[in-house]
Protein backbone atom coordinates (compact mmCIF):
# COMPACT_ATOMS: atom_id res chain seq x y z
CA UNK A 1 0.00 0.00 0.00
CA UNK A 2 1.17 3.42 -1.09
CA UNK A 3 1.91 6.07 1.57
CA UNK A 4 -0.77 8.37 -0.20
CA UNK A 5 -3.33 5.18 -0.10
CA UNK A 6 -2.49 5.23 3.94
CA UNK A 7 -3.16 8.85 3.99
CA UNK A 8 -6.49 8.65 1.89
CA UNK A 9 -8.14 5.72 3.70
CA UNK A 10 -7.27 7.38 6.82
CA UNK A 11 -8.76 10.76 5.55
CA UNK A 12 -11.83 9.35 4.24
CA UNK A 13 -12.73 7.57 8.00
CA UNK A 14 -12.95 10.93 9.17
CA UNK A 15 -16.10 11.75 8.22
CA UNK A 16 -17.77 13.86 11.18
CA UNK A 17 -20.34 11.18 12.25
CA UNK A 18 -17.17 8.57 12.46
CA UNK A 19 -15.24 11.65 14.65
CA UNK A 20 -18.07 10.87 17.52
CA UNK A 21 -15.70 9.12 19.60
CA UNK A 22 -13.21 11.55 19.14
CA UNK A 23 -15.24 14.76 19.78
CA UNK A 24 -16.38 12.95 22.79
CA UNK A 25 -12.98 12.96 23.68
CA UNK A 26 -12.26 16.96 22.77
CA UNK A 27 -15.35 17.59 24.62
CA UNK A 28 -14.24 15.96 28.31
CA UNK A 29 -10.64 17.50 27.95
CA UNK A 30 -12.30 20.72 27.19
CA UNK A 31 -14.67 20.39 30.61
CA UNK A 32 -11.83 18.95 32.52
CA UNK A 33 -9.87 22.10 31.92
CA UNK A 34 -13.43 23.83 32.93
CA UNK A 35 -13.49 22.05 36.18
CA UNK A 36 -9.28 23.16 36.90
CA UNK A 37 -10.00 26.72 36.44
CA UNK A 38 -12.89 27.05 37.98
CA UNK A 39 -15.34 27.86 35.80
CA UNK A 40 -19.20 26.88 35.38
CA UNK A 41 -18.80 26.96 31.60
CA UNK A 42 -17.16 28.21 28.77
CA UNK A 43 -19.21 29.87 24.84
CA UNK A 44 -17.33 28.71 22.01
CA UNK A 45 -18.18 31.10 19.13
CA UNK A 46 -14.89 30.45 16.73
CA UNK A 47 -16.49 28.34 14.04
CA UNK A 48 -12.79 26.12 13.99
CA UNK A 49 -13.56 25.51 17.55
CA UNK A 50 -17.18 24.37 16.95
CA UNK A 51 -15.62 22.00 14.29
CA UNK A 52 -12.78 20.95 16.56
CA UNK A 53 -15.80 19.85 19.01
CA UNK A 54 -18.82 18.64 17.31
CA UNK A 55 -17.60 19.12 13.42
CA UNK A 56 -20.75 21.51 12.96
CA UNK A 57 -19.28 22.86 9.72
CA UNK A 58 -21.14 25.51 7.05
CA UNK A 59 -20.84 28.95 5.94
CA UNK A 60 -22.88 29.99 9.00
CA UNK A 61 -20.01 32.29 10.78
CA UNK A 62 -21.41 35.77 9.71
CA UNK A 63 -24.67 35.20 12.00
CA UNK A 64 -24.35 34.86 15.94
CA UNK A 65 -24.28 30.71 16.71
CA UNK A 66 -22.38 29.23 20.14
CA UNK A 67 -21.66 26.09 21.70
CA UNK A 68 -22.70 25.83 25.44
CA UNK A 69 -20.62 24.06 27.21
CA UNK A 70 -21.21 23.38 31.00
CA UNK A 71 -18.24 22.05 33.46
CA UNK A 72 -20.42 19.05 33.99
CA UNK A 73 -22.88 18.02 32.22
CA UNK A 74 -24.07 18.22 27.79
CA UNK A 75 -22.95 20.79 25.32
CA UNK A 76 -25.72 22.43 23.44
CA UNK A 77 -25.61 23.86 19.94
CA UNK A 78 -27.30 26.98 18.98
CA UNK A 79 -27.46 28.49 15.37
CA UNK A 80 -29.70 30.16 13.38
CA UNK A 81 -32.93 28.57 12.82
CA UNK A 82 -32.22 27.78 9.09
CA UNK A 83 -28.76 26.40 10.02
CA UNK A 84 -30.06 24.08 12.14
CA UNK A 85 -30.62 21.62 9.55
CA UNK A 86 -27.24 22.11 8.79
CA UNK A 87 -25.90 21.49 12.25
CA UNK A 88 -28.24 17.81 11.98
CA UNK A 89 -26.12 16.81 9.24
CA UNK A 90 -22.48 17.62 9.96
CA UNK A 91 -22.45 17.73 13.91
CA UNK A 92 -21.65 15.06 15.59
CA UNK A 93 -24.34 16.21 18.87
CA UNK A 94 -28.07 14.74 18.72
CA UNK A 95 -30.96 16.80 17.53
CA UNK A 96 -32.38 17.91 20.92
CA UNK A 97 -29.12 19.58 21.67
CA UNK A 98 -29.20 21.57 18.72
CA UNK A 99 -31.42 24.37 18.58
CA UNK A 100 -32.17 27.03 16.34
CA UNK A 101 -33.22 30.54 17.07
CA UNK A 102 -35.54 32.59 15.50
CA UNK A 103 -35.44 34.61 12.51
CA UNK A 104 -37.02 37.53 13.73
CA UNK A 105 -34.20 38.30 15.66
CA UNK A 106 -31.72 38.73 12.78
CA UNK A 107 -30.79 42.33 12.26
CA UNK A 108 -32.71 43.93 14.79
CA UNK A 109 -31.77 46.97 16.22
CA UNK A 110 -33.95 46.39 19.21
CA UNK A 111 -33.44 42.87 19.93
CA UNK A 112 -30.00 40.64 19.92
CA UNK A 113 -29.90 36.88 18.89
CA UNK A 114 -27.41 36.54 21.86
CA UNK A 115 -30.32 37.30 24.32
CA UNK A 116 -32.30 34.39 22.78
CA UNK A 117 -28.52 32.42 23.27
CA UNK A 118 -28.39 33.33 26.70
CA UNK A 119 -32.11 32.64 27.89
CA UNK A 120 -32.42 29.24 25.93
CA UNK A 121 -28.43 27.96 27.72
CA UNK A 122 -30.15 28.74 30.83
CA UNK A 123 -33.25 26.94 30.31
CA UNK A 124 -31.33 23.77 28.67
CA UNK A 125 -28.88 23.66 31.44
CA UNK A 126 -26.12 24.62 29.82
CA UNK A 127 -25.37 27.49 31.38
CA UNK A 128 -25.70 27.48 35.32
CA UNK A 129 -28.32 29.66 36.89
CA UNK A 130 -27.88 31.93 39.73
CA UNK A 131 -24.09 33.39 40.07
CA UNK A 132 -21.95 31.84 38.07
CA UNK A 133 -18.49 32.30 36.06
CA UNK A 134 -19.08 31.78 32.52
CA UNK A 135 -16.15 32.05 30.09
CA UNK A 136 -16.06 33.69 27.06
CA UNK A 137 -14.16 33.42 23.62
CA UNK A 138 -13.48 37.67 23.71
CA UNK A 139 -10.98 37.62 21.23
CA UNK A 140 -12.82 35.52 19.03
CA UNK A 141 -13.44 37.09 15.07
CA UNK A 142 -17.66 36.87 14.78
CA UNK A 143 -18.05 37.80 18.39
CA UNK A 144 -18.90 41.41 18.44
CA UNK A 145 -18.98 43.69 21.39
CA UNK A 146 -23.11 44.17 20.96
CA UNK A 147 -23.55 40.07 21.15
CA UNK A 148 -21.47 40.44 24.35
CA UNK A 149 -23.09 43.12 26.08
CA UNK A 150 -27.01 41.01 25.00
CA UNK A 151 -25.51 38.34 26.67
CA UNK A 152 -24.17 39.57 30.18
CA UNK A 153 -27.09 41.94 29.94
CA UNK A 154 -29.38 38.40 29.92
CA UNK A 155 -27.17 36.90 32.51
CA UNK A 156 -26.59 40.09 34.72
CA UNK A 157 -25.91 37.50 37.90
CA UNK A 158 -23.34 36.09 35.77
CA UNK A 159 -19.62 36.59 35.87
CA UNK A 160 -18.45 36.83 32.56
CA UNK A 161 -14.50 36.15 31.62
CA UNK A 162 -12.35 35.87 28.88
CA UNK A 163 -11.51 32.15 28.16
CA UNK A 164 -8.20 32.68 26.87
CA UNK A 165 -8.44 30.48 23.65
CA UNK A 166 -8.85 27.50 26.10
CA UNK A 167 -10.17 25.32 23.38
CA UNK A 168 -6.87 26.69 21.14
CA UNK A 169 -4.88 25.10 22.67
CA UNK A 170 -6.40 21.98 23.01
CA UNK A 171 -6.15 21.85 19.22
CA UNK A 172 -2.47 22.39 19.46
CA UNK A 173 -1.48 19.09 19.74
CA UNK A 174 -3.01 16.84 16.64
CA UNK A 175 -4.09 12.95 17.37
CA UNK A 176 -3.56 10.34 15.03
CA UNK A 177 -6.45 11.15 12.67
CA UNK A 178 -5.63 15.07 12.49
CA UNK A 179 -2.04 14.14 11.98
CA UNK A 180 -3.95 12.18 8.96
CA UNK A 181 -6.04 14.80 7.72
CA UNK A 182 -3.03 17.31 7.93
CA UNK A 183 -1.14 15.03 5.48
CA UNK A 184 -3.84 14.63 2.66
CA UNK A 185 -3.87 18.26 3.17
CA UNK A 186 -0.46 18.49 2.46
CA UNK A 187 -1.11 16.76 -0.65
CA UNK A 188 -3.65 19.46 -2.00
CA UNK A 189 -0.86 22.03 -1.03
CA UNK A 190 1.34 20.28 -3.25
CA UNK A 191 -0.85 20.31 -6.40
CA UNK A 192 -2.11 24.07 -5.97
CA UNK A 193 1.84 25.34 -5.27
CA UNK A 194 2.81 23.10 -8.23
CA UNK A 195 -0.10 24.81 -10.89
CA UNK A 196 0.66 28.36 -9.67
CA UNK A 197 4.39 28.24 -9.94
CA UNK A 198 3.35 26.63 -13.89
CA UNK A 199 0.97 29.14 -14.53
CA UNK A 200 3.05 31.86 -13.64
CA UNK A 201 4.07 32.93 -16.52
CA UNK A 202 5.39 36.62 -18.55
CA UNK A 203 1.88 38.01 -20.02
CA UNK A 204 -0.43 36.26 -17.78
CA UNK A 205 -3.07 38.44 -15.70
CA UNK A 206 -2.66 38.18 -12.00
CA UNK A 207 -6.48 37.16 -12.08
CA UNK A 208 -6.24 34.13 -14.63
CA UNK A 209 -3.26 32.40 -12.42
CA UNK A 210 -5.38 33.16 -9.38
CA UNK A 211 -8.13 31.71 -10.61
CA UNK A 212 -6.18 28.11 -12.13
CA UNK A 213 -4.66 28.14 -8.13
CA UNK A 214 -8.43 28.07 -7.04
CA UNK A 215 -9.17 25.48 -9.23
CA UNK A 216 -6.47 23.51 -7.90
CA UNK A 217 -7.49 24.23 -4.21
CA UNK A 218 -10.86 23.17 -4.89
CA UNK A 219 -10.33 19.83 -6.98
CA UNK A 220 -7.57 18.64 -4.86
CA UNK A 221 -5.96 15.53 -5.96
CA UNK A 222 -7.53 12.25 -7.64
CA UNK A 223 -7.85 10.94 -4.68
CA UNK A 224 -8.77 14.07 -2.12
CA UNK A 225 -11.15 16.27 -2.35
CA UNK A 226 -10.29 19.86 -1.75
CA UNK A 227 -12.03 22.84 0.28
CA UNK A 228 -12.06 26.27 0.65
CA UNK A 229 -9.30 28.26 2.42
CA UNK A 230 -9.45 30.41 5.27
CA UNK A 231 -7.19 32.88 3.37
CA UNK A 232 -7.68 33.32 -0.83
CA UNK A 233 -4.28 33.29 -2.60
CA UNK A 234 -2.23 36.35 -2.12
CA UNK A 235 -0.20 37.12 -4.88
CA UNK A 236 2.29 40.47 -4.24
CA UNK A 237 4.02 41.16 -7.61
CA UNK A 238 6.77 43.25 -8.95
CA UNK A 239 6.84 46.40 -6.37
CA UNK A 240 4.09 45.47 -4.19
CA UNK A 241 6.04 41.91 -3.44
CA UNK A 242 7.56 44.00 -1.03
CA UNK A 243 4.45 44.28 1.54
CA UNK A 244 2.54 41.05 2.48
CA UNK A 245 -1.07 40.11 2.32
CA UNK A 246 -1.85 41.69 -1.11
CA UNK A 247 -4.00 39.69 -3.48
CA UNK A 248 -4.25 40.08 -7.18
CA UNK A 249 -4.91 42.29 -9.90
CA UNK A 250 -5.88 42.16 -13.47
CA UNK A 251 -2.46 43.46 -14.79
CA UNK A 252 -0.27 41.26 -16.87
CA UNK A 253 3.03 39.72 -15.30
CA UNK A 254 6.44 41.48 -16.11
CA UNK A 255 9.40 39.77 -17.03
CA UNK A 256 12.08 40.68 -14.29
CA UNK A 257 9.73 41.16 -11.51
CA UNK A 258 9.31 38.53 -9.17
CA UNK A 259 5.72 37.13 -7.59
CA UNK A 260 5.23 36.03 -4.10
CA UNK A 261 2.97 33.42 -3.56
CA UNK A 262 1.18 31.94 -0.64
CA UNK A 263 -1.68 29.59 -0.83
CA UNK A 264 -3.00 26.60 1.24
CA UNK A 265 -4.53 23.65 0.07
CA UNK A 266 -7.28 22.35 2.18
CA UNK A 267 -8.93 19.01 3.16
CA UNK A 268 -11.82 18.18 5.75
CA UNK A 269 -11.09 21.99 7.05
CA UNK A 270 -7.51 21.23 8.12
CA UNK A 271 -4.91 23.50 6.16
CA UNK A 272 -1.27 23.05 5.44
CA UNK A 273 0.29 26.83 3.86
CA UNK A 274 2.75 27.37 1.77
CA UNK A 275 4.83 30.09 0.03
CA UNK A 276 7.27 30.14 -2.96
CA UNK A 277 8.16 33.29 -5.03
CA UNK A 278 9.01 33.07 -8.61
CA UNK A 279 10.81 35.07 -10.55
CA UNK A 280 10.56 35.69 -14.12
CA UNK A 281 13.59 36.08 -15.76
CA UNK A 282 17.20 36.19 -13.72
CA UNK A 283 16.85 37.84 -10.19
CA UNK A 284 18.58 40.53 -9.50
CA UNK A 285 21.68 39.98 -6.96
CA UNK A 286 19.82 41.08 -4.14
CA UNK A 287 16.75 39.12 -4.18
CA UNK A 288 19.16 35.46 -5.01
CA UNK A 289 21.22 36.27 -2.14
CA UNK A 290 18.12 37.21 0.28
CA UNK A 291 16.61 33.52 -0.60
CA UNK A 292 20.15 31.76 -0.22
CA UNK A 293 20.49 33.46 3.21
CA UNK A 294 16.74 32.13 4.08
CA UNK A 295 16.81 29.37 3.05
CA UNK A 296 19.78 28.86 5.31
CA UNK A 297 18.27 29.99 8.50
CA UNK A 298 15.33 27.68 7.31
CA UNK A 299 17.51 24.87 7.77
CA UNK A 300 19.16 26.05 10.94
CA UNK A 301 15.37 26.80 12.36
CA UNK A 302 14.25 23.44 11.27
CA UNK A 303 17.64 20.84 13.19
CA UNK A 304 16.23 22.70 16.22
CA UNK A 305 12.20 21.93 15.80
CA UNK A 306 12.43 18.47 18.01
CA UNK A 307 10.32 17.88 20.85
CA UNK A 308 11.84 19.45 23.81
CA UNK A 309 12.83 22.80 22.23
CA UNK A 310 10.96 25.88 22.81
CA UNK A 311 9.14 28.07 19.94
CA UNK A 312 11.91 30.51 21.28
CA UNK A 313 15.31 28.39 20.34
CA UNK A 314 13.50 28.02 16.68
CA UNK A 315 13.32 31.59 16.38
CA UNK A 316 17.06 32.38 17.70
CA UNK A 317 18.56 29.82 15.68
CA UNK A 318 17.02 30.80 12.34
CA UNK A 319 17.64 34.78 14.11
CA UNK A 320 21.45 33.62 14.10
CA UNK A 321 22.06 32.19 10.84
CA UNK A 322 19.95 35.27 8.98
CA UNK A 323 21.78 37.90 11.31
CA UNK A 324 25.67 36.24 9.67
CA UNK A 325 24.49 37.49 6.35
CA UNK A 326 23.17 41.18 7.47
CA UNK A 327 19.58 40.47 7.06
CA UNK A 328 16.91 41.03 10.02
CA UNK A 329 13.14 40.09 10.35
CA UNK A 330 11.23 41.61 12.64
CA UNK A 331 8.13 39.63 12.63
CA UNK A 332 7.22 36.18 14.17
CA UNK A 333 8.27 33.22 11.71
CA UNK A 334 5.62 30.96 12.42
CA UNK A 335 2.65 29.80 14.19
CA UNK A 336 0.01 27.14 14.75
CA UNK A 337 -1.77 25.94 12.37
CA UNK A 338 -4.92 22.76 12.11
CA UNK A 339 -8.45 23.79 11.35
CA UNK A 340 -9.27 27.24 9.62
CA UNK A 341 -12.06 29.42 8.76
CA UNK A 342 -12.31 32.49 7.23
CA UNK A 343 -10.46 35.60 8.01
CA UNK A 344 -7.24 32.71 9.36
CA UNK A 345 -5.72 29.06 8.67
CA UNK A 346 -3.75 30.19 12.01
CA UNK A 347 -4.86 28.65 15.40
CA UNK A 348 -3.78 32.13 17.79
CA UNK A 349 -1.80 30.13 20.26
CA UNK A 350 2.01 29.56 19.77
CA UNK A 351 4.11 31.96 18.03
CA UNK A 352 7.63 31.26 16.99
CA UNK A 353 9.13 33.99 18.04
CA UNK A 354 11.86 35.27 20.98
CA UNK A 355 8.97 35.73 23.54
CA UNK A 356 7.16 32.11 23.26
CA UNK A 357 8.72 30.22 26.27
CA UNK A 358 6.12 26.91 24.65
CA UNK A 359 7.69 23.94 25.10
CA UNK A 360 7.36 22.00 21.61
CA UNK A 361 6.28 18.06 21.43
CA UNK A 362 4.71 15.36 19.12
CA UNK A 363 1.83 16.06 17.02
CA UNK A 364 2.43 19.86 17.07
CA UNK A 365 1.83 21.60 13.02
CA UNK A 366 3.55 25.03 12.84
CA UNK A 367 3.35 27.36 9.17
CA UNK A 368 6.92 28.90 9.18
CA UNK A 369 6.61 31.67 7.15
CA UNK A 370 9.31 33.30 6.07
CA UNK A 371 8.84 36.46 4.56
CA UNK A 372 11.99 39.51 3.90
CA UNK A 373 9.72 42.69 2.73
CA UNK A 374 11.99 45.49 1.52
CA UNK A 375 11.69 48.49 -0.03
CA UNK A 376 9.95 48.07 -3.30
CA UNK A 377 10.66 43.91 -3.44
CA UNK A 378 11.08 41.15 -1.88
CA UNK A 379 11.39 37.48 -0.89
CA UNK A 380 8.92 34.69 1.16
CA UNK A 381 9.28 31.34 1.41
CA UNK A 382 7.54 29.31 4.05
CA UNK A 383 7.28 25.38 4.98
CA UNK A 384 4.28 23.58 6.87
CA UNK A 385 5.88 21.45 9.69
CA UNK A 386 4.49 18.75 12.05
CA UNK A 387 6.81 17.95 14.74
CA UNK A 388 7.39 14.56 15.46
CA UNK A 389 9.68 12.10 17.87
CA UNK A 390 11.83 11.67 14.31
CA UNK A 391 12.05 15.04 13.76
CA UNK A 392 10.43 18.12 11.42
CA UNK A 393 8.34 16.21 8.87
CA UNK A 394 7.24 18.60 5.78
CA UNK A 395 3.84 18.31 5.02
CA UNK A 396 3.77 19.72 1.85
CA UNK A 397 7.49 18.64 0.68
CA UNK A 398 8.19 20.84 -2.75
CA UNK A 399 11.64 22.13 -3.92
CA UNK A 400 12.70 25.49 -1.75
CA UNK A 401 14.52 28.17 -2.47
CA UNK A 402 13.52 31.31 -5.67
CA UNK A 403 11.91 29.39 -8.16
CA UNK A 404 13.09 31.24 -11.89
CA UNK A 405 11.23 30.98 -15.11
CA UNK A 406 13.90 31.51 -17.93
Amino acid sequence: MSELTEITDAAQTAHPHTLRPEHERRMASTQQVLRERELDALVVTDPANLYYLTGYNAWSFYMPQALLVPAEGEAHLVLRAMDAKGGHHTATLPRERIHGYPEHYVHRHDIHPWEWIASTGREVGALPPGRCTVAMELDAHFFSPRAFLAFGGTLPEARLVDSRELVNWLRVVKSDTEIALMRAAGEVTVRAMTTAVEALREGRRQCDVVAQIQQAQAHGTEALGGDYPAIVPMLPTGETAGTPHLTWVAEPLRRGEATTIELSGVHRRYHVPLARTVSLGPPPHRLAQTAEATGLALEQALRTMHPGATAADVHAAFTAELTRHGLRKDSRIGYSIGIGYPPDWGERTVSLRAEDPTTLAPGMCFHMILGMWMDGWGYETSESVLVTDAGPELLAPLDQGLVIHA
